[in-house]
């Protein structure tokens, strides 16, 4: 199998040259945007799991490129949208594509992408691109459908446990498990197999969210590549928050409702008092439980593969590597 980093770079390679054919097309302002946020980098995680499925089975990694390509543009297209609905301001440590240029670029430019990720896709070639096709549709939908739960919980204080981890199934889980299973079916796997390693992208998937959402409270900014708090000043309905709100005493509950309900105050001073509280309630700790509940049976899955060990170490390697953990 291919090393993860000769696939990033493979991956690199091509936005690049890519990027480079979109700079010469018109209007330079629909393109701009879209070279901006594809040339900030990343783990490019999402197509390295796509071809890494596909090199389980195959070595002509090649012809699973374009797909890769194509799930790396449709998830940064999301990003950009996020960025407004969440009025992120760095992404990446670099501004988002809305300040960088403009609102109105950055929902353009988004749209721009989602089309252009599904014309990347079709120039796979392979018995199964209308499953991959379909797949990919189904995902993109999914997506929508859990952005618009998480805007949703934003204005509601009763959210439960359930709802949140339907919530970021599908919002982030089934990115990752479409990744994984398009490159089994481009490679013509058993369908059993397919199955297992979508199965094995969504439990990765809730364990790589859940750790996103701890790291917007206990992270560091410069290895993060968001501002800290943001969630928190959002009021976004984290696992972290549900759970907080479950377990918080009546002194601590009447605290965080009141910093849900306040409109006008200093964002240090409620990150502050929120983390504050979830230290206090062992908030920290139980969400690494809870990580550590999805990325166990994230490996369990992996074990029951029908490919070597060999294989099986480099898709846990780029496992832990997500949650920032040594090998």
């Amino acid at each position: 199998m291919f090393p993860i980093e000769e696939l990033q770079k493979k991956i690199d390679e091509e936005i690049a040259r890519r990027s480079a054919g979109l700079n010469d097309r018109q209007p330079a302002e629909l393109y701009a945007p879209i070279d901006y946020s594809l040339g900030v980098g990343g783990k490019r995680l999402r197509p390295v799991l796509l071809l890494m499925a596909f090199n389980l089975f195959s070595d002509e990694i090649e012809k699973a490129l374009p797909a890769a390509i194509a799930v790396e543009v449709f998830h940064n297209f999301t990003l950009l949208h996020d960025d407004i609905m969440d009025k992120a301001e760095v992404r990446r440590n670099k501004p988002t594509v809305h300040l960088k240029f403009s609102e109105n670029n950055a929902i353009l430019s988004g749209d721009a992408m989602a089309f252009l990720s599904y014309q990347y896709l079709l120039e796979c070639r392979s018995e199964r691109m209308f499953d991959v096709a379909s797949l990919f549709t189904k995902t993109a939908l999914e997506v929508c459908e859990g952005q618009q739960y998480d805007m949703d919980f934003e204005n509601r204080l009763d959210v439960t446990e359930a709802e949140y981890l339907e919530m970021i199934r599908l919002k982030t889980a089934v990115l990752l498990g479409c990744s994984l299973q398009a490159g089994a079916l481009l490679a013509n796997s058993a369908d059993e197999t397919v199955q297992q390693l979508y199965d094995f992208g969504i439990n990765l998937g809730m364990a790589f969210q859940l750790q996103d959402d701890w790291l917007d409270t206990f992270g560091d900014q410069q290895n993060f590549g968001k501002k800290i708090g943001g969630d928190i000043l959002a009021n976004k309905k984290t696992y972290l928050l549900i759970t907080a709100l479950e377990k918080a005493t009546e002194s601590s509950k009447i605290t965080l409702t009141k910093w849900l309900n306040t409109v006008d105050f200093n964002a240090e001073e409620k990150i502050d008092s929120v983390t504050e509280i979830y230290n206090m309630l062992g908030i920290k700790e139980i969400t690494k439980t809870k990580i550590e509940h999805y990325f166990g049976r994230a490996a369990e899955i992996l074990n029951q593969l029908p490919v070597n060990d060999l294989n099986k170490k480099h898709l846990i390697e780029l496992s832990r590597n997500m949650l920032g953990r040594k090998s």
